[in-house]
């Protein structure tokens, strides 16, 4: 059956070409809009996959990590510091715990505050970068532990942010896949229109051809395979400018976070050249269901 339909409208048909007007509202329409949608959805792609390669990167940058914040009074950070650091070693599950020097603590804080912080008259918190083993440890255990031997340690798992912003990226995800259907069923609802609407114009042209012998097949064929290769043309068009569109934008940058990110990466690229083949099967059952609709309507 698909190789059958691909045959058709690769060799085309002169007699059933002649049935559907070449140029025309309808046929300005169809393109346009087959244009129009296409170039909205590589967006929606584009986002679609931005927010799920966000929504990866930050699990795996933060899955395996955590940090303690040391607040203590004058005189005791050390010594809580040097007792976190001894609870750390004997906890099961934790592979390596680091305590940031000033010049890291500086790093992080430069973005802020500017470059010229000084830490030593500001009452900053130690700051202890913990890495998992993969295993896991027990949160709470360790919870405990440092209230008993520092208690102006916290431990932070990252848990109460980093959820809700991978939750956040996945609902954007689902947001990009959601607006891709909406585009297809607005494009179909267009061309239905457009067909409609030729359909209707060439109302006299139809009986003419069924007083002839024409059968209804042959008619339906005739606008189906006009259509869908407008469509095809238009969504290529289409999706062509919004890859330029997409690849104008900012690349990537860490410190840019999610705004820079909004492309296609890698085989990413390849993707978008499958919504004109869509749009074309979009077309094709939406001409071909309006035209056998409107037909019995002629009768």
């Amino acid at each position: 059956m698909i190789a059958r339909v691909l045959m058709l409208f690769a060799k085309g048909d002169a007699q059933a070409d002649q049935v559907v007007p070449p140029a025309g509202h309808t046929a300005w329409l169809t393109g346009f809009t087959a244009a129009a949608m296409s170039f909205l959805a590589v967006f929606a792609l584009a986002l679609s996959l931005a927010s799920g390669r966000l929504a990866d990167r930050w699990g795996d940058a933060l899955a395996l990590t955590a940090t303690i914040r040391i607040s203590a009074p004058e005189g005791q950070a050390d010594v809580q510091t040097r007792a976190a650091l001894d609870v750390l070693a004997t906890t099961p599950g934790i592979d390596r715990a680091r305590l940031l020097s000033e010049e890291e603590q500086r790093a992080l804080l430069e973005p802020w505050f500017g470059p010229d912080l000084p830490l030593e008259a500001l009452p900053i918190p130690r700051l202890i970068e913990i890495t998992e083993d993969g295993r896991g440890y027990d949160s709470e255990g360790l919870r405990q532990r440092l209230a008993a031997e520092a208690p102006g340690a916290v431990l932070d798992d990252h848990t109460r942010w980093l959820k809700p912003l991978v939750d956040a990226a996945g609902r954007l995800r689902l947001l990009g896949w959601a607006s891709i259907l909406l585009i297809g069923g607005a494009m179909a609802a267009m061309i239905t229109l457009a067909a409609n609407a030729a359909l209707a114009a060439n109302a006299q042209v139809i009986r003419v051809l069924r007083l002839v012998g024409a059968r209804d097949t042959f008619i339906v064929r005739a606008f189906v395979r006009r259509f869908t290769l407008r469509a095809l043309s238009g969504a290529g068009v289409g999706t062509l400018l919004g890859m330029v569109a997409i690849s104008l934008l900012p690349e990537a940058d860490p410190a840019g976070g999610f705004l820079t990110g909004l492309g296609f990466q890698g085989a990413g690229w390849l993707l978008p050249f499958l919504l004109p083949p869509i749009a074309a099967i979009v077309a094709f059952f939406a001409t071909r269901a309006a035209a056998f609709r409107k037909l019995k309507e002629l009768t």
